[in-house]
């Protein structure tokens, strides 16, 4: 599910697997499940051992968080695919595959680019290399070198008017030389396309910074080799004070330019420096020295990538004539990375003592100086794990492997029925929630299927928890329903019947459809994919189990997600899928949301 508040995941450490299970660790936790669980076969009946393999390998630490533009998000969506193509679905991705691909690109230099001063060649990688961004730099034509200072130190600097059309060389920041500072692939410049120059800078042909001397030849080929594709459109200037702060029409004009075009970024050895001034010390050289001429070709390309995908499969109607409309149920595939390694016990008993303080204070957020009192018990941490089990990666069990993971279920339970729903069903597990529901945005413009035959979107996104300790009226019977009647008094009609049908009905909860006072609670409407849907006159129904204190956290994983509660609601959205799936096509409800009324 989409965060209130976007977040970004970035690597200041390298990425880490959670270490192997100390000696003497207990094989289960509280809630009865193993840290790890091998792969195996499944079945058709959708029940806890099924769920429990196919998270497992869903959340496991190797498809390193999902995120969409990273390498992870290629490694889920191949698992879902290939697992739906095992079961017999229908492809309704692009060109007869299960894969819908967004437009994610990788933006990298060639190793033909070309650098000269004075008309001598310098050699990419042994001299310089050009740190990626989001767009091709300007052109360096016969650009004069001018030594501009000491980066991040503006006392030592040279004037933008001086800075204006030169080739601008900067020694490092002290303490940022080389290898040092952050490490892992964003420390040497991968995926984001490095920091940005100094305002004063702008107007440079392209600033160099002499700091390649202590990298590896392979640390630094990973300047130019991108970790994360974005979408090809580049992004709108940014905001904040600085973006926020008065500025002419000039001023303005000129950042739009620059934003669209670039000045190049560089990294280069002490040799490349010695050639642009002719001289091999650069510590005592006075702001505003003048070097060589500098000519260079950068050969900016874009790749696309497969690092953002919806999966899409069809499992085709049994009646003649409705098997041309679909009952669409999905899950969001994708989860928000990887970031800084801790020792996730430790961090999963904070999360349980900051979410048990909420739910005693009306789930309002703990302040710094409430959470100050939060004492950790590290010897009885200690007694259970004796080694720490170090973890930089978030899984995302919950969010959303537990939705994609059951909808995976539902479509082996379906594709095994000897007699299929009259409506074809579409299976859809989205890309991109977590950065801005724009999977779903992405088909509901693009449909691979003539929208208007959707009937239905059921959306399942987080239905792994819901336990008492999670958020309040949470429990063994706990799910929450969103937008069924809001939109469809005929589609919350049936969600209530086929509940009422189970062996043991769920308790449903509508709550959610109106503003409460646990903040991080509203507006789930318009949170996870269903709204796109919503928006384009399908009716919808959402279903999920709440944000416990493990949501967006490296703690999100497969071994504290509850199993039999997961199984029910899992179980029950099958059978949801198959009645609307034989039933009478839901109508809209029109301008007035017909929502059920509380029990008393």
């Amino acid at each position: 599910m989409r965060s209130v508040i976007l977040r970004r995941a970035f690597v200041a450490l390298p990425l880490l697997a959670s270490t192997a299970l100390a000696q003497g660790a207990p094989k289960v936790n509280r809630y009865g499940n193993p840290p790890v669980m091998k792969p195996a076969p499944t079945k058709a009946g959708i029940d806890v051992r099924d769920l429990q393999i196919r998270l497992y390998q869903f959340a496991d630490d190797s498809m390193q968080g999902r995120q969409v533009g990273r390498y992870g998000n290629k490694k889920g969506t191949d698992y879902i695919a290939a697992e739906i193509k095992r079961l017999g679905l229908v492809p309704a991705g692009d060109n007869g595959t299960y894969f819908q691909v967004l437009p994610y690109h990788l933006r990298k230099f060639t190793t033909s680019s070309r650098l000269a001063v004075n008309g001598n060649p310098l050699k990419w990688n042994e001299h310089f290399v050009a740190v990626p961004g989001q767009r091709a730099p300007r052109p360096i034509l016969n650009a004069e070198v001018i030594f501009g200072g000491t980066a991040g130190d503006t006392t030592t600097q040279i004037s933008a008017a001086d800075a204006a059309g030169k080739f601008v060389v900067l020694l490092p920041q002290p303490g940022r030389r080389g290898a040092g500072g952050p490490q892992g692939p964003q420390a040497f410049g991968g995926g984001r396309g490095g920091a940005q120059a100094p305002n004063r800078f702008a107007d440079a042909a392209a600033v160099a910074t002499i700091d390649l001397d202590d990298l590896t030849m392979a640390q630094r080929a990973a300047i130019n080799e991108p970790t994360v594709a974005s979408q090809t459109a580049a992004g709108r200037p940014g905001f904040g004070p600085a973006a926020q702060a008065p500025v002419d029409s000039i001023a303005l004009l000129k950042a739009q330019i620059a934003q669209l075009n670039p000045q190049a970024q560089l990294r280069i050895t002490r040799d490349a420096a010695a050639a642009l001034f002719s001289r091999s010390r650069f510590e005592s050289l006075a702001p505003g020295t003048k070097g060589g001429t500098v000519n260079a070709s950068l050969e900016f390309v874009e790749l696309p990538t497969e690092f953002g995908r919806n999966v899409i499969g069809i499992i085709p109607g049994s009646d003649p004539v409705l098997k041309n409309q679909y009952v669409a149920i999905g899950a969001h595939n994708d989860h928000v990375g990887f970031t800084t390694p801790i020792d996730k016990d430790s961090l999963k008993a904070f999360n349980d003592m900051r979410i048990k303080w909420m739910l005693a204070n009306n789930m309002a957020t703990p302040t710094i100086e409430v959470t100050t009192q939060f004492k950790v018990n590290m010897d009885s941490i200690r007694r259970i794990y004796p080694t720490p089990r170090i973890d930089s990666i978030n899984n995302g069990a919950d969010d959303d492997g537990s939705g994609s993971m059951g909808v995976l279920e539902i479509a082996e339970a379906i594709a095994a029925m000897p007699v299929k729903p009259k409506r074809s069903t579409m299976f859809i597990w989205h890309t991109g929630d977590e950065g801005g529901l724009v999977g779903s945005a992405f088909f509901v413009r693009n449909p691979t299927l003539p929208l208007d035959s959707v009937v239905a979107t059921i959306n399942v996104d987080m239905i792994g928890r819901g336990r008492a300790e999670d958020l309040p009226g949470g429990g063994d019977d706990f799910v929450g329903v969103i937008g069924s009647f809001f939109d469809s008094k005929d589609l919350g009609e049936t969600v209530k019947a086929v509940n009422d049908k189970q062996g043991k009905p769920l308790g449903l909860d509508y709550k959610f459809d109106e503003p409460i006072s646990w903040g991080g609670y509203n507006n789930l409407y318009g949170r996870s994919d269903h709204i796109n849907y919503a928006r384009a006159g399908v009716p919808i129904a959402f279903f999920f189990t709440g944000l416990h204190g493990d949501y967006h956290q490296r703690t999100d994983e497969a071994e504290f997600i509850d199993y039999p509660h997961y199984a029910r609601i899992t179980n029950f959205l099958k059978d949801l899928t198959v009645e609307v799936g034989n039933g009478p096509r839901p109508r809209l409800n029109g301008t007035k949301p017909a929502r059920p009324q509380p029990v008393p």
